[in-house]
């Protein structure tokens, strides 16, 4: 059976009837699509959500979610500490199993052409999906942010979909498609409230400054958390896992005289991704639950709101529901 999974992420982390009402989109749209997972922040202003099914499913599924944020979410009025371009900021398709990506490739492919042709709405791809090299780096599209997108339409015309900053485009933003391999995103919390610090660590710890191999960073403030945090995207865990980016976190805060005080991963994670951070830690263990657990207590990823394995290791879940539908 072929198993694709999308993480779409829409520009709302504070309104609970407009995250409800994508969500209830995404689920309702096929039966071969289910939502997962979906994570919320309102600080950040943004909303993970993870898709997983049948690959034509569950691009039916995010079709219908981007339908409903781009009807409920208005650009013109967002604001929150998570870089954005859209509505629908970013929609990546990763291929699970039983498909390859190319195939995962195809269905972005035909997503950004719905999204252009149906909705309206300006489509860059990135990653897999990009026509240009340097557009397969999100960062590279997402410069500058919503507030650029009257000069970046002109300048960085979009792969699809309009060219002008119309009221219905200034509305909407513009939505970034593409298909990619399973990319997880961490954030670590400091004990200030100094964004300067987290910023720094974050400048030497990304991969374009010398840094871990696959990783970028960026720092903010979370006030819901009274923390400034180094927020990760690690876009191979095989090449820098989750341990090793917490550990040289770690070491860069006490080099500036302060602490780690926990991390939290958004949306869901591979079982193997965790059960590397546990094994980081115990490297002689071979039960895979006891490396789990020990990856969230030496990752503190309880310390910051509670973190659930059941409902956190995108296996578990596709299990779960799988079950549920028989």
């Amino acid at each position: 059976m072929k198993i694709m999974e999308a993480v779409p992420n829409i520009s709302e982390g504070k309104d609970p009837k407009i995250i409800a009402a994508c969500a209830q989109a995404a689920r309702q749209a096929c039966a071969q699509a289910k939502l997962l997972h979906t994570d919320s922040n309102p600080d950040a202003n943004r909303t993970v959500l993870t898709l997983a099914g049948t690959p034509e499913g569950v691009r039916r599924a995010a079709f219908a979610l981007m339908q409903t944020a781009t009807r409920l979410i208005d650009m013109r009025l967002q604001h929150g500490a998570h870089p954005r371009l859209g509505a629908v900021d970013v929609c990546p398709f990763v291929p699970v199993a039983g498909m390859t990506l190319a195939e995962a490739t195809e269905q972005a492919r035909l997503l950004g052409q719905e999204a252009a042709e149906q909705l309206g709405i300006p489509v860059y791809f990135y990653e897999a999906n990009a026509r240009q090299e340097n557009r397969k780096n999100l960062a590279f599209i997402r410069r500058g942010e919503y507030e650029s997108l009257p000069q970046k339409l002109a300048e960085l015309p979009p792969d699809l979909g309009p060219r002008e900053f119309s009221p219905h485009v200034a509305k909407t933003g513009a939505v970034v498609i593409g298909a990619r391999n399973f990319l997880l995103a961490f954030n670590v919390s400091l004990n200030t409230q100094d964004t300067a610090a987290a910023k720094e660590i974050a400048g030497v710890l990304r991969e374009k400054n010398g840094g871990l191999p696959a990783v970028k960073a960026i720092g903010w403030l979370m006030p819901g958390y009274q923390a400034a945090q180094v927020s990760f995207n690690l876009t191979d865990f095989h090449k820098t896992g989750l341990a090793q980016v917490f550990e040289a976190c770690r070491r860069e805060a006490e080099a500036r005289g302060l602490s780690v005080t926990g991390s939290e991963l958004i949306g869901l994670a591979p079982q193997e991704a965790l059960a590397a951070a546990g094994r980081f830690y115990l490297p002689d263990c071979q039960d895979t639950h006891t490396l789990l657990r020990q990856a969230v207590l030496r990752l503190g990823l309880n310390k910051i709101r509670p973190f659930h394995l059941r409902e956190r290791i995108l296996e578990f879940r596709l299990q779960e529901e799988l079950q549920q539908g028989k």
